[in-house]
């Protein structure tokens, strides 16, 4: 994939919390567009209902969810993020905050590697799994 400038981004060649940076983006803006297409509400309300979906408890259990459907290679790069030696706020859990990164470094991967149906994949079963819940 390219960015704005046309210069090839190779995904394979960020680190881990360069995915993650990208990854955190791409997620955040998934979730606002999926709340957004639920009809008008209070800017109040939608923050809160996008906080439901992007802090790190609720990443990690997206991640629970969408694991089984995982490639090795998606599973490898989720490692790379979990790995990737982020250090959690203080009022996060470290475990979720490792596979929140981990999640996220698999979508900035999937995103700059220009697998957007992928992506769509894997967000369209963790919001069907979260709402059904």
């Amino acid at each position: 994939m390219t960015d704005m400038n046309d210069r090839q981004i190779e995904p394979k060649m960020l680190s881990a919390l360069d995915l993650a940076f990208v990854g955190d983006g791409v997620y955040g803006l998934m979730v606002r567009a999926h709340l957004a297409r639920g009809g008008s509400r209070p800017v109040g309300e939608l923050h809160r209902m996008a906080v439901d979906y992007v802090n790190a408890a609720a990443q990690a259990a997206a991640y629970d969810r969408i694991c089984p459907e995982l490639t090795e290679q998606e599973q490898a790069i989720f490692r790379r993020g979990r790995n990737g030696g982020a250090h959690p706020p203080k009022n996060a859990n470290p475990g979720d905050y490792a596979k929140a990164t981990g999640l996220e470094a698999l979508f900035g991967y999937l995103y700059l590697n220009g697998e957007e149906q992928r992506l769509r994949e894997l967000f369209g079963k963790i919001v069907a799994e979260k709402e059904s819940a």
